[in-house]
C-alpha cells in the first residue's frame, strides 16, 4: 500500500498537535497484557500481590491461579513496599500532585504551587480511568493502583510511587476489587 505525501504530512501534523494521541498509539509489550498464570496455592484468593522488580500485579482469583497485569512502579527512592489495604476507589478520579512531588519536580508540577487547583478526572488526567488508594493503619499512603494512557511507562520504574496500569486493564481489574482488599508489595 502506498501512502500519499498529503496523508503522511497530515498524520504527522496531527500526531504533533495531539501528543496524547501519539502516545496512545504505543503498543504494549505482549508480556504485559493481562493473562492467567499459576501461583503458589497458599496465596489467599481476593488479594493483590505486586512484584516490583518484575513489574507485575497479580490478582489472586483461586488457590494457585491469578490474573496477572503488567504495571509501572515507583522510580528509585519512590517505591512503595509492604502491605496496604484498598480503602478508597474512584472512577475518573481527580488529581493533584503531593507537595513533595511539586518540590521534587517544579518544572513538571510548578502550575500547582501556591494554589489549591485539582485536575478534574477525564482523559489526560495522570490517574487515568480508575484509581484504588492504598492505606496503612487507616492512613492514606498516597500510593495508588491507577490507570494511565502512557503505555510506554508500563514495565518500567517511572512513577512517583504508584502502580500504573493501562487504562483498559485497570478498568478490567477495578470491579473485581472490593474495598478492604489487601495489597502486598514485594
Amino acid at each position: 500500500m502506498r501512502i500519499s505525501r498529503r496523508a503522511f504530512f497530515g498524520t504527522a501534523a496531527a500526531a504533533l498537535a495531539l501528543p496524547s494521541l501519539a502516545r496512545a498509539q504505543v503498543r504494549l509489550d505482549p508480556k504485559f497484557a493481562p493473562q492467567y498464570v499459576r501461583v503458589r496455592a497458599d496465596m489467599a484468593p481476593g488479594q493483590i500481590v505486586v512484584l516490583q522488580k518484575s513489574r507485575f500485579l497479580y490478582f489472586i482469583e483461586d488457590p494457585g491461579r491469578a490474573l496477572r497485569y503488567g504495571i509501572s512502579v515507583g522510580r528509585t527512592g519512590l517505591e512503595f513496599s509492604g502491605t496496604g489495604v484498598i480503602q478508597a476507589k474512584k472512577e475518573w478520579p481527580t488529581w493533584r500532585p503531593t507537595d513533595a512531588m511539586i518540590e521534587r519536580e517544579p518544572q513538571t508540577y510548578g502550575r500547582f504551587k501556591g494554589n489549591d487547583y485539582v485536575q478534574p478526572g477525564g482523559p489526560g488526567n495522570p490517574l487515568g480511568a480508575r484509581a484504588m488508594y492504598l492505606f496503612q493503619n487507616g492512613v492514606n499512603t498516597f500510593a495508588a493502583i491507577h490507570g494511565t494512557d502512557n503505555l510506554a511507562s508500563i514495565g518500567k520504574a517511572a512513577s512517583n510511587g504508584c502502580f500504573r496500569m493501562a487504562n483498559d486493564h485497570v478498568m478490567d481489574l477495578y470491579p473485581r476489587i472490593p474495598l478492604g482488599t489487601t495489597v502486598t508489595v514485594l
